[in-house]
């Protein structure tokens, strides 16, 4: 109980970690572009965007999410087993019942988000409501009822609005230098507009590696914290192990995952070649199956 404490706590500094970066790296791109083009107004507007993006991120990134994957919300009447398991999880680990949506994809996975409990939301795909049994089902939804009993979900959906966005006005900035061809910096004097220049081309460039940075600062933890809490929810670890396994085995592409949002994901929404490659594995925010399931299941890999 300590532990999950902590790590609740971890993530709320996490979040406002998230935040303050996306603030700073924001607002050093609009003070480069204020100066190659000798418009301070750019600055402040940079400013006001910074912190609209914020409070976007904060109260509307469960939207934002949800219409990325073009989920939809079901009701009891149309969903009925679903409802039941989640209804049934929730009250076993005292957690109000999140809304649910389902995705019109076969392949299996699924996601929650929200900014806390009481405004939480899953989706599953129709893939997994195929094809897996009722136990695997049920590992699977206690492991999205645990991101959001384990306050998961905030770190992981503002993730997805701010990181776009940065990776967004970054790629503008660089368009807008070989557009333009000139800024001010080739009016200064000396050479002290080109240094400027050069700093924010450079801050450009690196503006989506710091925000992928912030994006793996959501760490694989989670992953292995979500799937043992799941487990201790349904004190059934195989039930969510076999369905590990089914859904890492399942080559179908998931048309609606987006780089921004692999991560919210149960499992890496990525399949084939890029799933293959080391430079992908590198940044992959979900630890490797076979380890979530040996963690599971107690044994060595």
């Amino acid at each position: 109980m300590a532990s999950l404490y902590t790590h609740r706590a971890r993530n709320i500094r996490k979040t406002w970690f998230i935040f303050t970066g996306f603030l700073i790296v924001v607002i050093g791109l609009g003070w480069s572009f204020s100066y190659v083009y000798g418009d301070t107004s750019i600055f402040y507007i940079a400013i006001f965007f910074s912190l609209f993006m914020n409070v976007l991120a904060y109260w509307h990134s469960d939207k934002i999410v949800l219409k990325m994957a073009h989920a939809h919300p079901v009701t009891r009447e149309n969903a009925r087993e679903l409802y039941n398991i989640v209804e049934n999880l929730c009250i076993t680990a005292g957690l109000p019942v999140p809304k649910m949506y389902i995705v019109d994809e076969q392949a299996p996975n699924a996601f929650a988000t929200g900014r806390d409990p009481e405004h939480a939301a899953v989706a599953v795909t129709q893939g997994l409501l195929d094809r897996l049994d009722r136990s695997e089902l049920e590992g699977v939804l206690a492991h999205e009822l645990s991101h959001i009993g384990n306050r998961d979900m905030l770190v992981s959906t503002v993730v997805v609005v701010l990181v776009g966005f940065i990776a967004l006005l970054s790629d503008f900035f660089l368009r807008s230098i070989f557009w333009r061809g000139r800024g001010r910096s080739s009016r200064s004097e000396g050479n002290a507009g080109a240094v400027f220049m050069l700093i924010g081309i450079v801050l450009a460039i690196l503006s989506p590696i710091i925000a992928k940075l912030m994006h793996l600062a959501i760490s694989r933890k989670r992953e292995f914290l979500a799937d043992s809490s799941g487990a201790l929810l349904t004190r059934y670890p195989e039930g969510l192990a076999r369905a590990l396994k089914k859904i890492a085995s399942d080559e179908t592409p998931l048309r609606v995952a987006h780089n921004t949002t692999a991560h919210l994901w149960l499992d890496d929404p990525f399949k084939g070649k890029q799933k293959k490659s080391w430079f992908h594995r590198l940044f992959l925010t979900h630890p490797p199956t076979e380890k979530r399931i040996a963690a599971l299941l107690g044994t060595e890999i």
